[in-house]
């Protein structure tokens, strides 16, 4: 495969040898039937062998005439086909950049199974694969973000259709409206709210709107409020809540936002680990040793992760196929994009870790240590 500066260059040079073989050509060609003309012309005025000096420098003014008159049109032939050449080679160079431009105008439209063509050369052919590339990622986003919207219409309509079932019962007398019935509503609801929020979250991290309030804390003690909030949640699932944050670990952060990736996390690891499991949080100075990094640590024995969706699980939207059983809290797909993003704006970072499906999964946030007090 030809890289592309080298076709230019080479088109270049077969235009001006093209140039300057038709023009030698030409000369050739006409050069001595122009002598032969100028010298039956001399010969017939007398200045055949034998003429006067006169004459001859007539004849040596005729030739020179018809040489400049020979390279004239050597050089208009030359340059004529050296043009059609350069079109052609033109044609053949903007041709796949065409494709491209026509394929990115239907990208733009939505047809993202749109094929464009390798062009032959190393540098077209890179940028005919990464068209494709965004081809193929705008259409998995397009299905996710399609996928997601059925999804969350189905979300929203079972809490409202249990709230809606449940108010009418009380209204009609079939239910009291005691604190079991009354508990359900209170879930319901909860389950929505949290679908809104991540929605609304979604959208003003996209705008850039989030705000980050850090202050100096103790990161340990803001991850094990967060976690006492959820232990509940963690014994209704019928799972053990272990947390190791023993010692002050100062961080510069947003108090309330830490506190948000520590629930989504441990929410993750409720809905991803069977009744009988346990989750485990600690909060330590960074395990590379870095004493600049803290990490805080969210272990399951889960479900687990596919070393392919270790990465995927932070996409937005994306959820991994046939996770989760069926009828179970499925969350809304956008948590753990959430998260990391909320990470990454505190200046750490969050990745996930696991040895396969059915052993569990790790999920390890970093965030930057507090400098020194003064």
């Amino acid at each position: 495969m030809r890289r592309l500066s080298v076709r230019l260059i080479a088109s270049h040079v077969a235009v001006a040898a093209i140039a300057g073989v038709a023009t030698f050509v030409i000369v050739q060609l006409l050069a001595p039937a122009l002598f032969d003309a100028s010298w039956r012309r001399a010969e017939m005025q007398g200045g055949g062998p034998g003429a006067g000096r006169g004459q001859m420098g007539g004849l040596r003014l005729a030739i020179a005439g018809d040489v400049t008159a020979a390279l004239v049109v050597g050089a208009i032939v030359g340059v004529t086909v050296a043009a059609l050449f350069g079109a052609f080679a033109a044609f053949r160079l903007v041709r796949p950049l065409n494709q491209v431009r026509e394929a990115t105008r239907r990208i733009a439209g939505g047809d993202y199974g749109v094929q464009v063509p390798d062009a032959g050369t190393a540098e077209l052919d890179g940028l005919a694969a990464d068209v494709r590339t965004l081809a193929a990622a705008l259409d998995d986003t397009e299905r996710r973000r399609t996928r997601l919207l059925g999804e969350v219409a189905h979300e929203m309509r079972t809490p409202l259709t249990v709230i809606d079932g449940t108010v009418e019962g009380m209204i009609d007398g079939i239910w009291p409206a005691d604190a079991e019935h009354l508990g359900r509503l209170g879930d319901e609801s909860r389950r929505l709210r949290r679908l809104s929020d991540d929605l609304s979250l979604l959208s003003r991290t996209e705008e850039g709107r989030l705000a980050i309030a850090p202050v100096r804390c103790d990161l340990a003690r803001v991850v094990a409020d967060a976690a006492e909030r959820l232990r509940p949640q963690v014994a209704d699932a019928g799972l053990t809540l272990q947390v190791d944050a023993a010692g002050v670990v100062p961080v510069v952060a947003d108090p309330d936002r830490v506190a948000q990736i520590v629930t989504n996390l441990v929410g993750n690891a409720i809905r991803a680990t069977g009744p009988g499991g346990a989750i485990t949080l600690r909060v330590a100075r960074s395990a590379a040793g870095d004493d600049g990094m803290t990490e805080v640590t969210v272990a399951d024995t889960g479900e687990g992760l596919a070393a392919a969706d270790l990465e995927r699980v932070f996409e937005r939207f994306y959820r991994v196929p046939d996770r989760r059983s069926p009828g179970s809290d499925t969350g809304s797909g956008i948590g753990l994009t959430l998260a990391r993003r909320l990470a990454r704006d505190h200046g750490g970072e969050l990745v996930a870790r696991s040895e396969g499906r059915g052993r569990g999964a790790t999920f390890v946030l970093t965030l930057p240590a507090a400098p020194a007090a003064s």
